[in-house]
Formats: C-alpha cells, structure tokens, sequence
C-alpha cells in the first residue's frame, strides 16, 4: 500500500502518526472526535457536538490546535486509500485507538 501512497502524502502522514504518539489521553480524544465526524459528516448528532465543542477565545492557539489544523487541511486533500494508510499506520501504533474508532463509527452509523 505505501508504494501508492506519494512522497508528500506520507510526510503528512508520518508527522500525524509522531504527533499521535505526542498528544495526552485528552488530545487523542478529541482527535478521536475529529475523526469520527470526518467519517460520518452526515450525522447531524456530530455535528451538534463539534459546534458545542468549539470555543471563541481571544488567544492564539496551541500547539495541538495548529496540529489539528493541519491534519484537517491534509486530510481533505488525501484520497480514500491514503486516508485508510493513515488508519493502518495509526493501528501499527495503537492498536486499541483504532478499534475504539470503529467501534464509535459502528454506534454512530446505527443511531437514527
């Protein structure tokens, strides 16, 4: 699979997986969140949450904030497959995040 995926592609990738291994319990959470809503943008449920999520503060944002950032703006432009090679690479780390994702994707999908 990494034969496909393109050089800049898994630099993006690669600093996503050492940020992930950087971040506390509460900051893989939310990141945990941000992924959900990516996988399910339709659900109106996640979408409440992240507007209840968001905070208007008159202070530059931190570390982890920029990261996520950037995460969203090279997410956006990733393709399916190279979206998946973040999963895999991501699982290679930590194994129980991942099953946690699919678990809440798997909740989220049979909510109504």
């Amino acid at each position: 699979m990494e034969s496909n995926i393109i050089n800049s592609t898994l630099r993006e990738i690669n600093c996503v997986i050492h940020w992930f291994q950087t971040w506390s319990r509460f900051q893989k959470e939310q990141f945990m969140a941000d992924l959900v809503s990516k996988a399910m943008p339709n659900k109106v449920e996640l979408l409440l949450g992240a507007i209840n999520n968001m905070n208007v503060v008159d202070k530059p944002p931190n570390i982890f904030e920029c990261q996520l950032r950037l995460f969203n703006q090279w997410f956006e432009q990733w393709s399916l497959n190279e979206r998946n090679f973040m999963l895999e690479r991501l699982e290679s780390f930590d194994p129980v995040f991942v099953a946690e994702f699919y678990t809440q994707i798997q909740q989220t999908a049979n909510v109504s």
